[in-house]
């Protein structure tokens, strides 16, 4: 799993972890966030490790996998959550080379990690799952490098999904919509959202809440075990109908 240290994706390793799989995540320099995971962890019965991990370097994203292969033995499950801070910006302000730091971070990275485990997931009928935005469906004014840049990685899970389903991988995304945790509560501790676009934005939402982490997880989970054994190239939004 990358990005196994943030808000999200450390409920993702907790409930992977729990439900019975051993786990290798990646964080990319919160060194103590990733230990603490693993003392918290450490009293389960499965085995639980972290690196770090810049995925724009293909050499270092080709080693989490041949480190995850050589530890357990193969791989199951790819989990992609990595990715990098998203500030909310109108796109007529972003510079090109941001942008394409951007796209380097979210597609170039999920590339980088996802082409080496497709021969060892081709062995297993195994599962990716990207955790991308509900943005791409509905979008949000001043959310375009996140929108933009993580539809290029839902792109590449519908090519997969079809071009690998012969191996028997399955391919899909998990969308978040606006949660109390992960990169929005990074956003409004920064400021960059404030009270008035979270009021703007609980409107939009039917159920009237915002998400929390835990909640991807559990769709996460879901798309990564057999009970999601027929489903794929699916993008799932996890958003309260935010995309309604």
């Amino acid at each position: 799993m990358t990005g196994g240290s943030g808000g999200i994706g450390a409920a993702i390793v907790r409930m992977l972890a729990e439900r019975g799989s051993d786990v290798l995540f990646t964080y990319r320099s919160n060194r103590d966030a990733a230990d603490a995971i693993i003392a918290e962890l450490s009293n389960l019965d499965v085995r639980v490790m972290a690196m770090p991990a810049d995925l724009v370097d293909e050499s270092i994203a080709a080693s989490v996998v041949s480190t995850a292969v050589a530890e357990f033995g193969g791989i199951h499950t790819l989990v992609h959550a990595a990715g990098p801070h998203v500030t909310q910006v109108h796109l007529s302000r972003v510079e090109p080379s941001a942008y394409r730091a951007q796209i380097e971070g979210e597609a170039v990275a999920f590339f980088n990690v996802v082409q080496p485990a497709l021969e060892h997931l081709r062995k297993v009928g195994g599962s990716i799952v990207a955790v991308t935005t509900a943005a791409t469906r509905r979008y949000p004014v001043r959310d375009g490098l996140s929108s933009g840049t993580k539809g290029a990685v839902e792109a590449v899970v519908r090519a997969l999904a079809a071009e690998e389903g012969r191996f028997g991988v399955r391919a899909n995304c998990v969308g978040p919509g606006m949660l109390t945790d992960g990169m929005a509560a990074r956003l409004m501790a920064s400021g960059d959202l404030d009270d008035a676009a979270l009021e703007v934005t609980m409107r939009n939402i039917p159920l009237r809440k915002f998400g929390d982490a835990v909640d991807i997880a559990e769709a996460v989970c879901f798309l990564a075990s057999d009970r999601a054994d027929f489903i794929t190239g699916q993008m799932l939004d996890i958003d309260g109908g935010y995309g309604v």
